[in-house]
């Protein structure tokens, strides 16, 4: 996906209150940066941040981290900040892969929301369901594992129902079709997923949880 490049994104985001520009500092402290024991729940390619902005809105007693490593996307949920208070969030500019350096096994939940599908094959190891990310994820989570996605790419979908089954995750819910579930699911909107649910598009949802 081509993102529109946002001159000195680099610079903008570093004056922003919410992001933390030496993680790798926190490892293993994340709990004394947020100064309580509250559960601690991260999203992997947060883009433009209304996903876990309206999370930390609405869940006071969890602490959130938002994880982007496009700069420029990350501008937009800094503008969005700039006029809240919300000290249960935190901002994280850096790759994915490098998780196991920024987190201990700290973190109860991974939302992967809309996340980049690389639908060719070549590119199969950049999905943030492939088994490389699952075995990396087990650096950071607690006892208990638990990811949830949402994405409108029915192939990325299918996919990690597949990886995440074959890593013997099981499955508490699934949904083809979020918005027109039998049984609603709780749910807050992200940029793109307002924009797909306006053009009629399903969207797959799973929640995916292994308790060693």
């Amino acid at each position: 996906m081509e993102y529109n490049k946002i001159k000195n994104a680099d610079k903008i985001i570093s004056k922003s209150p919410y992001l933390i520009v030496n993680p790798t500092n926190y490892k293993n402290k994340w709990k004394e940066l947020f100064g309580n024991n509250n559960p601690i729940n991260i999203e992997l390619g947060m883009g433009r941040g209304e996903f876990i902005i309206k999370m930390a809105q609405a869940n006071p007693k969890i602490n959130y981290i938002g994880i982007e490593l496009v700069d420029s996307q990350m501008v937009k949920a800094v503008d969005r900040l700039s006029n809240l208070n919300l000290p249960n969030l935190k901002l994280i500019n850096m790759d994915a892969r490098d998780l196991d350096q920024v987190f201990g096994k700290e973190i109860d939940t991974i939302y992967l929301t809309f996340s980049e599908p690389w639908p060719k094959k070549i590119d199969e190891k950049k999905r943030f369901t492939h088994i490389s990310y699952l075995k990396l994820y087990d650096k950071i989570f607690k006892k208990h594992k638990h990811i949830i996605l949402k994405t409108d790419n029915k192939g990325l979908f299918a996919y990690s129902l597949e990886t995440l089954s074959q890593y013997w995750y099981t499955f508490e819910r699934v949904s083809l079709d979020l918005h027109h579930n039998e049984i609603p699911i709780p749910n807050i909107m992200t940029d793109f997923e307002k924009r797909y649910y306006e053009e009629g598009r399903p969207i797959y949802y799973l929640d995916a949880r292994f308790d060693e």
